[in-house]
């Protein structure tokens, strides 16, 4: 088990996305400036608490079909957010208990709340490595990366809720290509992203909500989301609203209201 650097200061001046995601979510790792700008973007979209809930539940389906019918037994979280149990590993592990689980993020919020991600099962191991999504080589140079996972054997890259926070000025599907070509046949790439195609306008105000609190994001159409899977075998039922990707019970919410493309792709 590794053990996190000590956080860097934590400025609770303006609203964080990952804070305001954790109030979508009712957790309690947030202030009230998250809390305030979260509530904007609700009063613009009412529908973001249950499209965050479903972009949760979304990652555990994912998660227990690659253990389960792929024979996925490792993964690379990236954008992992604030702890919220279950986290992919507790799923992970609950179908496979030796699963081996590495998260990635840059935020020293997460990086405070880390403990909370490594508490694996005796069989399986879990770490948490400080690295930027926007350059995958402070991942792939990470001694924990390979400490943890064999990179000569399948992993899932799981992409939650994260590459609308990468706009295509940064080269989004260049940085999703970079992470795949570190991985072997077999490795997966599960990918949730929010969209705009089913209300533009309201998803135009969510936009400036975000970008006017200092955290720039680009929110994707199908077609757009469709191509982070190029070259990849797309599973069923391809890219889809996130909660009609294999659905567990027959889900009752309208698109609008899970404005989220989801798809899970397996490597050649």
């Amino acid at each position: 088990m590794s053990t996190p650097h000590a956080a860097r200061d934590i400025d609770t001046s303006r609203p964080h996305s990952a804070r305001m995601y954790d109030y979508y979510l009712g957790g309690k790792d947030h202030f009230a400036v998250d809390k305030q700008a979260a509530e904007t973007v609700a009063e613009a979209y009412p529908g973001i608490f249950t499209c965050a809930r479903e972009n949760r539940a979304f990652m555990h389906r994912a998660t227990r079909v690659l253990a389960t019918e792929y024979g996925i037994r490792q993964w690379l979280d990236i954008g992992t957010g604030i702890p919220t149990e279950p986290n992919l590993h507790q799923v992970a592990q609950s179908v496979v208990p030796e699963a081996r689980v590495v998260y990635a993020d840059n935020d020293p919020l997460v990086l405070k709340y880390a403990e909370r991600l490594m508490r694996s099962t005796p069989q399986g191991r879990t770490t948490y490595i400080e690295a930027d999504v926007n350059d995958p080589a402070s991942l792939a140079d990470a001694p924990e990366l390979t400490e943890v996972l064999d990179l000569s054997k399948p992993v899932a890259l799981s992409l939650n809720a994260l590459m609308h926070f990468v706009t295509d000025a940064q080269g989004p599907y260049e940085i999703v290509g970079r992470l795949m070509d570190m991985l072997p046949s077999g490795s997966a790439l599960a990918l949730s992203h929010c969209t705009p195609d089913f209300d533009p306008e309201t998803w135009e105000k969510v936009t400036a909500i975000y970008t006017g609190a200092g955290t720039p994001v680009q929110f994707r159409s199908h077609d757009a989301v469709a191509r982070f899977f190029d070259g990849l075998d797309l599973l069923e039922p391809g890219v889809t609203v996130g909660h009609r990707w294999r659905p567990d019970i027959t889900p009752e919410f309208s698109h609008a209201e899970v404005s989220l493309w989801t798809g899970v792709g397996i490597k050649p």
